[in-house]
């Protein structure tokens, strides 16, 4: 049985390409059962997220390019489109790019977390489908397993590299407890949206969102719980803000230092945290100017993801040592599992070897033989029996040239340069 990856990913096609063969969840489990009953397919799952979708399966013999022209029927890409975009993996390469996925190292953002939970549910949905087996399953777990460690042994998952995550990283340092903490998040757009997850995740329960249309202000602020205002209710509302987070497209600063003045006299100049995301500025720069405001910009950001990014490329290096030791120690239980197959079926023929001759052995005492005779007979025949096929075989290798087997044999029987003489 041969264990394999085929995929398409953000490296190799574009997101014109990657949403054609992406899986709808709603067809996934009867597309897992198409694939299982064709192709020579034994066991698969599939992993389609935005970035990526990834087949992995295990077969009698290499059959990807058969997978391809499945892929081609269910989603109607041309095969010319799928070969020039597509990477494959066998065995222990497979093994170790499935332990990477899992882990982030392949990810659009180095060492990002979802992914571990797409995949979790990839085999989820694929054990419902009844398309995960022994070898399958014993690879999933211990992918598992290794991106747990992974997780747990580097920093590869400490440090935020993306605008949002970091905004929300500096305002974590600045208050110790966000959730009595006030958030006005200033814009609606998607990385304001990332900002109020972020905000949310850290145990912020009190945010305001201000737009220049209320009801896209409004749609942003039902997902969270929060309270929705126009641009112009901010002087109102900013002093009771001790995090302000602006991300517009407006031409001009939304914040100037005049309004944000008067809200830090209104707070008795209680400290209030700025992120300023917007390319041109959303708050002017003189407002760093006031005593009691931490107020920082994409640059500041920037730089911090910079550092981060390259804190997860030093970690990305011990992460890729735990997945190599994770995919050769799951190699060696599939190598361990192989051997008892052929173990077990080893001892089957010499016991039923040895059945036959003790079943004529017993006839031949019925028949009044002497035990004496019968035993011998019984040692001969039982003796010639097992090294009979072995000798033909090393008799053939030995014609051939193949030593190996001759050495292979002096091994197992732990033959002496004595026994040899």
């Amino acid at each position: 049985m041969t264990l394999l990856t085929l995929g398409i990913n953000h490296k190799t096609a574009p997101v014109a390409v990657r949403e054609k063969v992406a899986f709808a969840p709603d067809h996934l489990p009867a597309q897992l059962r198409e694939a299982n009953a064709s192709h020579g397919v034994q066991e698969i799952a599939i992993l389609s997220t935005c970035n990526r979708t990834e087949l992995y399966f295990t077969a009698d013999h290499d059959n990807a390019s058969l997978l391809l022209q499945w892929m081609n029927q269910v989603h109607g890409v041309s095969l010319e489109e799928l070969e020039a975009c597509h990477y494959a993996h066998v065995g222990e390469d497979a093994v170790q790019h499935i332990m990477s996925v899992a882990s982030g190292l392949d990810s659009l953002i180095l060492g990002e977390p979802q992914i571990l939970g797409q995949m979790k549910s990839a085999y989820a949905v694929a054990q419902e489908a009844g398309t995960i087996g022994p070898e399958l399953d014993r690879l999933f777990r211990q992918t598992f397993t290794v991106a747990k460690q992974v997780r747990t042994d580097t920093a590869i998952g400490q440090n935020p590299v993306s605008v949002a995550y970091a905004a929300v990283n500096l305002a974590q340092r600045i208050f110790a407890d966000l959730s009595s903490s006030k958030a006005l998040l200033i814009g609606a757009g998607e990385t304001i949206d990332l900002v109020a997850k972020h905000l949310v995740d850290a145990g912020v329960k009190d945010i305001t969102v201000a737009n220049r249309t209320l009801a896209r202000a409004e749609a942003l602020a039902d997902q969270f719980g929060a309270k929705a205002i126009l641009l112009s209710d901010i002087p109102d509302e900013l002093h009771k803000a001790d995090i302000v987070i602006a991300s517009t497209a407006s031409p001009l600063p939304i914040l100037g230092k005049g309004t944000v003045e008067r809200a830090m006299k209104k707070r008795k100049h209680a400290p209030m945290f700025m992120v300023d995301i917007a390319v041109p500025r959303d708050i002017e720069a003189e407002v760093e100017e006031i005593n009691d405001i931490y107020l920082y910009t994409v640059d500041d950001l920037k730089d911090i993801i910079e550092e981060n990014v390259r804190q997860r490329e030093d970690a990305a290096k011990d992460a890729v040592e735990i997945i190599e030791a994770g995919s050769a120690d799951f190699m060696r239980q599939l190598r361990t599992l192989d051997a008892v197959t052929t173990l077990k079926a080893f001892r089957n023929h010499a016991e039923d070897i040895r059945d036959q001759e003790l079943e004529k052995a017993f006839k031949r005492l019925q028949k009044g033989e002497s035990p004496e005779k019968v035993l011998n007979t019984m040692a001969n025949l039982l003796t010639n029996k097992l090294i009979h096929q072995p000798t033909v075989q090393m008799r053939d290798a030995s014609s051939e040239g193949r030593k190996e087997v001759m050495e292979w044999v002096q091994e197992l029987y732990q033959l002496s340069d004595t026994d040899l003489d």
